[in-house]
Parts: C-alpha cells; sequence; structure tokens
C-alpha cells in the first residue's frame, strides 16, 4: 500500500487492477428461417386427427402390423424351404447311382442247393436255393435256443430262396457259403457258423446276417433294393 505523502519517481505510474465481480455475456440468434418437417403424410389416418386419441385405434393398426409381420415371415419360409430343397436336391445321387442301388435276379439260373454271390451296392449279396431238407431243418430250430431269437419264417419271403448280405456281423468279413458246423455259411476271419437260413449259431458274430430289402415283381424275377 502506498502511503500517503510518498514522493513517487517521475515517469512511475502504479496501475491498481480491478477487482470488482467477473461479468459475462451470450447472444443468442433466432434461426426463423429453420424448416421443420412435415411427417402427416408417413402417418396413419387413424392418428391424424388431434381431437381422436390414438388409444381408440391401437387395436386396428396392431393387427396391420402382426398380418404384415405374419405375412414376410411366411414368404421367408417358404423361399428358406425352396433354397434347402434345393440344397440337398444337388447332394442326391444321380440316375446312374441310382440305377445301380436295385439289382435284378432270374432265380432259374441259381440251381438248387447252392449258393450264388452278386455285387450289390459294393457288397457280396448271397442267394441261396435251399432244399427241401434244408427248409424243414432250418424251421425246426428252437428259436428261444438262438443267440440273435429269428424264425426261418420271418426272414425269407420265399422258403426256396434265402437272401442275405454276405458280410460277417462280427468284424464285417465275407462268410463261405455251404461250409461251417451248420451247413449254412462259415467266417474264416474268426470262426463265426451260419446256419441255412443265415442265423449265428456258433462264433463271436452277435446278430444274424442282414436280409436287405427285395421283391418279387413276377414268378422267377428277384428285385433286391
Amino acid at each position: 500500500m502506498i502511503k500517503s505523502g510518498t514522493v513517487l519517481p517521475k515517469k512511475q505510474v502504479v496501475q491498481v487492477p480491478f477487482q470488482g465481480p467477473a461479468v459475462t455475456s451470450q447472444v443468442r440468434w433466432a434461426h426463423t428461417d429453420i424448416q421443420v418437417p412435415d411427417w402427416t403424410s408417413y402417418r396413419r389416418d387413424a392418428v391424424k386427427d388431434p381431437e381422436v386419441r390414438s388409444s381408440d385405434s391401437e387395436d386396428s393398426r396392431k393387427n396391420f402390423t402382426y398380418l404384415l409381420a405374419g405375412g414376410l415371415g411366411a414368404s421367408s419360409a417358404y423361399a428358406a424351404k425352396s433354397v434347402v430343397t434345393h440344397f440337398v436336391s444337388s447332394m442326391s445321387a444321380s440316375a446312374d447311382v441310382l440305377a445301380l442301388a436295385k439289382i435284378e435276379i432270374k432265380l432259374s439260373d441259381i440251381p438248387e442247393g447252392k449258393s450264388v454271390t452278386f455285387k450289390w451296392r459294393g457288397k457280396p449279396l448271397f442267394i441261396r436255393h435251399r432244399t427241401e431238407q434244408e427248409i424243414a431243418a432250418e424251421q425246426a430250430v428252437a428259436v428261444a435256443s438262438l443267440r440273435d431269437p429269428q424264425h426261418d419264417n420271418d426272414r425269407v419271403q420265399n422258403p426256396k430262396f434265402l437272401v442275405v448280405l454276405g458280410v460277417c456281423t462280427h468284424l464285417g468279413c465275407v462268410p463261405i457259403a455251404n461250409a461251417g458246423d451248420f451247413g449254412g455259411y462259415y467266417c474264416p476271419c474268426h470262426g463265426s457258423h451260419y446256419d441255412a437260413s443265415g442265423r449265428i449259431r456258433k462264433g463271436p458274430a452277435p446278430l444274424n446276417l442282414e436280409v436287405p430289402e427285395y421283391t418279387y415283381p413276377s414268378e422267377g424275377l428277384l428285385v433286391v433294393g
């Protein structure tokens, strides 16, 4: 603080800073030229009237929304079904492969008492023309004594002909026809014995020889597959 009566040097000026309250100022401009968008054309007719409550038409508006969503969902599901169907059909077997899926066999070419091997779908197929003695012997077997119980009548459509796949049910070896302790088939790999009905009778095989699907479209003709 400068005391009164103090003599200051010449050409020396003392400035005392202003210590009053800070004052701020702000200028706002009115933008009156902004165009407010009009959404009236996008609104539904039921909610355009300002004097009518929108809740009065809520149900009808929801029904339209549900109908539209349901229609789009059904169309999408149909389109997806078409795509999946086309994709799956492209993976199906060709005509030449399907032609090999079935095999026709003339039964007159198989002598009685003999078993003939055919190739079907990459697997050996056994067709056995059984004798009357073999038929009687296999039908007389007690089903309860079998490991995989099956009566002979359940494995053949025509008692004279046995149709089975030549694949051992143990480890997939090919059995030998007219061999084994029961006169049917014998697997040389591990010693499984099958009878003339293709049923497992002895050895490690757990199941009978598989019987494929087959039909007799006419007399003397067998179609497998």
